[in-house]
């Protein structure tokens, strides 16, 4: 059986054996453009030139060398001869833009710089949703007013939370301590006044007793230096002067703007007091260099102001004998005393020397406690604890 060879005529007229070949379509070939030097003349950097509306030189019309077909070039693939490759196929429409160098936003022909041969330039507002006149992206929409704030770093905010912590501790241990100095006095005297008495008869050697009775004069009796008060047996006199803006100081430590001590007289000395629950008779020991802590409010008995200046004989006399100026300063001379006869509490130990019964000072300071109900710490108080409520001008019990 014989196999029949197929064949097909060419284009020439010729009949060859085999079938026809399938001519496949050839892809459209970029042809590569060679963009010339410009020199740094816009006119001839192409695209470029256009943004700015200046006329160009169409080089896409410029005819280039033709690239020799790749039909002719050897083993170019399936063609195997040029003269039977049949004509070449050449593509039509305009050659395809070279990449220029610039960065644009969106496609091309789009963006504000596609309409400026038009003069239009479109934005869109934001917020207002309305078309800004005139002006374009480079203008920038101001709305609302400037918010205006601080901002501190981690070390700043760390170092305020420990002083914010710090004065949450030490204020309150600052405003007690102020509290303290100003009211220590009272909650002392307080003390002292809610203190039980202690009947003498039954004391014992060495126990701490308060006895509150009549007092007499020991072997030496007092005298006030200023109103000659006689038969005492506690006496201070005190004379204060107040320091203005430019003022001469009453002792070094004197402060503008308030009162000073200028001369200070204080005595005490052994006396008797009579227990007005037993009513025994004990020797109390303050004089011979004992701590005594007196605690008697003085009267004011001088008074020098600037509308005041009027020295009584008395007065002037008193401040020659201890060699003190009387010049224009403003003064006030106090004094107290504890006269013989006076109800007086006195807060000691007690010692039995010789069936002599004897009030003496404690050798160990003695502590108030702590006051809560009037947030007062522990007050220490050393030796004999004096205090007279009686007043001066009131009458005595005759002794």
């Amino acid at each position: 059986m014989t196999t029949r060879i197929p064949s097909h005529q060419l284009s020439s007229g010729l009949y060859v054996s085999g079938r026809p070949e399938q001519l496949k379509e050839r892809q459209p070939t970029m042809a590569s453009r060679a963009v010339p030097y410009t020199g740094g003349d816009v006119k001839k950097s192409g695209e470029l030139g256009k943004m700015f509306d200046i006329q160009v030189t169409d080089q896409a019309n410029t005819k280039l060398p033709s690239r020799p077909s790749s039909s002719s070039q050897p083993n170019s693939g399936s063609v195997r001869s040029g003269s039977n490759s049949g004509p070449v196929k050449k593509t039509s429409g305009p050659l395809p833009l070279q990449p220029t160098g610039l960065i644009t936003s969106g496609p091309i022909g789009s963006g504000p710089l596609s309409n400026r041969r038009s003069g239009q330039l479109d934005y869109s507002g934001s917020g207002s949703g309305s078309v800004k006149a005139g002006y374009g992206s480079a203008v920038t929409s101001l709305g609302e007013d400037v918010k205006v704030g601080f901002r501190v770093s981690r070390a700043v905010a760390w170092v305020a939370v420990v002083l914010v912590a710090v004065a949450a501790v030490v204020g309150p241990l600052f405003i007690g301590m102020i509290w303290n100095c100003v009211w220590g006095r009272r909650g002392l005297l307080g003390f002292v006044k809610k203190y039980p008495d202690t009947e003498l008869r039954g004391a014992i050697d060495g126990q701490y007793v308060k006895v509150t009775g009549v007092v007499t004069c020991g072997s030496i009796p007092l005298e006030s230096s200023y109103q000659r008060v006689p038969r005492c047996v506690y006496v201070s006199t005190e004379l204060h002067e107040y320091k203005g803006c430019g003022g001469k100081p009453a002792n070094p430590k004197h402060r503008c703007f308030s009162w000073g001590s200028r001369h200070l007289e204080k005595y005490v000395s052994d006396f008797y007091i009579s227990d007005f629950q037993s009513g025994l008779r004990a020797l109390v020991k303050a004089g011979y260099g004992a701590k005594v802590a007196p605690f008697v409010k003085p009267a004011t008995v001088v008074n020098i102001t600037k509308g005041n200046r009027d020295l009584s004989p008395s007065f002037l006399r008193w401040l020659a004998d201890r060699n003190l100026s009387s010049d224009d300063r403003i003064m006030r001379l106090k004094e107290g005393y504890i006269k013989e006869g006076s109800t007086v509490s006195v807060m000691g130990v007690v010692r039995r020397h010789d069936n002599v019964l004897m009030i003496v000072p404690s050798t160990e300071p003695v502590s108030t406690g702590c006051q809560w109900s009037r947030c007062l710490l522990p007050t220490y108080v050393e030796g004999l604890i004096l205090t007279c409520d009686d007043n001066q001008d009131g009458d005595v019990v005759p002794v």
